[in-house]
């Protein structure tokens, strides 16, 4: 698995070095690569079965980018209590 991981990561990096990106999408494509690393390691810790490790690849990857959208603007989603949310500088 760690063999397969580390292949996708390389192909990942030579297919976008050539890209010209932003400093904040590049910081978004890290997060995404973090979080999908991350959920796919936990998946395959506690011994999921391969749907469960891609969804949770996903989920890691979406959470993310949020993460790192929020460190560019220092925002952060508060939830109202009846389903909305509001934005508001970080603590």
């Amino acid at each position: 698995m760690k063999t397969k991981l580390i292949s996708l990561a390389l192909v990942a990096s030579f297919a976008l070095s050539g890209c010209q990106m932003t400093r904040q999408e590049q910081n978004e494509l890290g997060g995404a690569l973090a979080g999908a690393a991350v959920g796919a390691i936990t998946a395959q810790a506690l011994g999921a079965n391969r749907n469960w490790t891609i969804l949770t690849a996903l989920a890691g990857a979406a959470a993310g980018v949020m993460v790192a959208r929020n460190n560019a603007t220092n925002e952060c989603a508060y939830s109202n209590g009846d389903g909305t949310y509001y934005t508001a500088p970080c603590p």
